[in-house]
């Protein structure tokens, strides 16, 4: 297999090196030799070899990870350790790649909308949020949707959101991730004699769960709230089906203070999740800088309870 040549040949070459037999000029010579004997080779230059080299040095302590590079693309593998800073990183998206089955070019935007960072982030910022859900959902919700995808003017109405998200639909679930199936848009529940329509519903294959998203394009509202409980009610008595979980909900909001959305959920039965969204890129280092600090306070908190 490919992937498990490259390993190889990246261990040969490390070892090499650190035995001190190897150098600049060594690592040129094999790559010449490799390309007149073996011209079917491709990938096998100076670079290439730097590359496995890489691969192989990256991973070759980490036991568990192994597995999981030979099922994935030399393309992806590739873009994975290049890119990456941490240990973790490499291997959230190794994770992710194989899950969801990314291309390259899916892979590409994964990456470059830090969704590590982001997921990471919303793990510790939801885990008190979702702790009472019925089923385990780390790492499927996120704290904060990126849309950079949609060309929508500034003063954007929640109908110019909706289309917007429905015309660029396999874009939105490859942001949401792809055990979202779409179910429908204004989607009509009935309640007594009148008729609400809740703005999108998914439905979650890894949770067994009807999904409901309501679109705001403004900061969250508590009273937001409110009206998300009623539509899940009204989901879970009269479409869920028998087999499935409870629904939940995505209160889509363009921006939240964080203390009000925990006031807001602090006393609410809702399995309700309250994230905000941007139409433009996230500059990665202000994720990095934020993750950081999520964890220097959570090192702080844990030392304060001992």
């Amino acid at each position: 297999m490919l992937i498990e040549l490259y390993w190889n040949v990246g261990e040969y070459a490390s070892e090499k090196v650190k035995e001190e037999k190897w150098g600049e000029k060594t690592v040129q010579t094999l790559a010449d030799y490799i390309k007149l004997k073996f011209p079917e080779f491709k990938g096998f230059n100076r670079r290439g070899l730097y590359r496995m080299k890489q691969f192989y040095e990256t991973y070759c302590n980490y036991p568990n990870v192994s597995p999981l590079v030979t099922q994935l693309s030399w393309t992806n593998n590739l873009m994975i350790f290049s890119r990456c800073n941490t240990h973790q990183e490499c291997e959230f998206y190794l994770k992710l790649a194989l899950t969801e089955k990314y291309s390259k070019r899916e892979l590409e935007r994964q990456i470059n909308s830090s969704v590590f960072e982001r997921t990471m982030l919303a793990d510790e910022k939801l885990a008190s949020v979702v702790r009472d859900f019925p089923n385990d959902t780390s790492s499927v919700f996120r704290d904060r949707y990126l849309f950079e995808f949609l060309d929508l003017p500034t003063n954007h109405s929640e109908k110019d959101l909706r289309l917007a998200l429905i015309a660029n639909l396999k874009k939105f679930i490859l942001e949401l991730g792809k055990n979202f199936a779409f179910i429908g848009e204004e989607y009509r529940v009935q309640v007594g004699n009148k008729d609400f329509y809740l703005d999108l519903l998914f439905f979650h294959r890894e949770l067994q769960c009807l999904v409901a998203v309501e679109l705001k394009i403004d900061e969250f509202n508590p009273e937001y709230l409110g009206k998300m409980e009623f539509y899940l009610e009204a989901l879970d008595r009269d479409v869920r089906n028998k087999n499935e979980n409870p629904s939940i909900g995505i209160l889509l909001c363009k921006g939240k203070d964080d203390e009000v959305v925990e006031y807001a959920l602090s006393r609410s039965v809702s399995t309700a999740v309250v994230a905000d969204y941007e139409t433009k890129l996230i500059p990665k280092k202000l994720l990095q800088q934020k993750l950081h600090e999520f964890y220097e306070l959570a090192k702080t908190n844990n030392s304060t309870n001992q």
